[in-house]
């Protein structure tokens, strides 16, 4: 958050030097936190745009003051390695050479104070990937929560999601208030409901497991501007048994609650959790045979 106020990024160059930054060690800390800050008086104020984000921008630099690549290279692979302060006898050699070629003193003790950095291209790649989620977030948020918690989510309170944003918030702070007595489970669960609470303050909805229409894993788009819930978001029923009813149902639709029993691997406890939730809607409980069925 520090970094971000700092910074400040208007453009997709500032978001991929933050990225490096970020995955660096001691490039933002104790290094260009600093220069940004004034908190170096001696080198003034360094302007956020200026100051090294990935390992490839101090080859780049070293080129357009004049050094030859394959010196460029050498150096700017020591300096990434975070050999300076491991070597400083070979850094005193190599800081000359940046000297003599004036580059500044504080792109110089900057390049001193590195540990580790990233690279550029795993920055880009990481930046790309976090503005498409972000872009459908904003212009197709019922995509990227069917995404979510379809593919990123394992634990859901099915009873607390359905319910809205009051009961979400009132599960939240009942895991909250346990602090670390929380399980891991819990304490997973609490991400998913915060991203749950987010969705339904937009004014979406979640809606509950139908027999007929629920996926095994994937949470559904419905035309009710909500996401159907999947046979898997009910607890205590594993996915293994979740497949076996979306597999049944797409060889004939169920007849009755004992065509349903009868050809999947549903246990009782799971078929009477169903059964309370109103998910197998208009089943009758037995299959009637009729004379025009024949």
């Amino acid at each position: 958050r520090g970094m971000l106020k700092a910074a400040r990024p208007k453009t997709f160059a500032d978001i991929v030097k933050i990225s490096g930054l970020s995955h660096g060690t001691d490039v933002w800390l104790n290094n260009a936190e600093m220069l940004v800050s004034g908190k170096k008086p001696e080198f003034g104020t360094i302007p956020f745009e200026q100051v090294i984000g990935c390992r490839d921008d101090i080859m780049v630099t070293l080129i357009q003051y004049g050094l030859k690549h394959e010196v460029a290279f050498e150096i700017s692979e020591f300096i990434r390695r975070g050999r300076p302060l491991k070597e400083p006898t070979k850094w005193e050699g190599y800081q000359k050479v940046m000297e003599e070629h004036r580059l500044p003193a504080w792109y110089i003790w900057s390049c001193g104070q590195i540990q580790y950095m990233f690279p550029k291209a795993h920055a880009t790649a990481y930046v790309m990937m976090a503005l498409r989620i972000a872009w459908f977030k904003v212009h197709r948020p019922l995509y990227f929560y069917a995404a979510y918690f379809s593919k990123r989510a394992k634990d859901f309170d099915l009873i607390a999601m359905l319910g809205g944003a009051r009961t979400i918030e009132n599960r939240m702070d009942e895991i909250l208030s346990k602090g670390t007595r929380a399980t891991e489970t819990e304490k997973r669960l609490l991400t998913v409901l915060e991203v749950a609470l987010e969705m339904t303050k937009r004014g979406y909805h979640f809606e509950t497991i139908d027999i007929h229409a629920s996926q095994a894993r994937d949470f559904v788009i419905t035309k009710e501007h909500g996401l159907r819930m999947p046979f898997s978001a009910l607890e205590g029923l594993g996915e293994k048994v979740a497949l076996s009813i979306v597999s049944a149902r797409e060889e004939k639709p169920f007849t009755s609650q004992e065509d349903l029993k009868s050809r999947t691997q549903l246990t009782k406890t799971s078929f009477d959790r169903l059964l309370a939730l109103d998910a197998l809607k208009d089943l009758p409980e037995d299959s009637q045979m009729s004379l025009f069925d024949f």
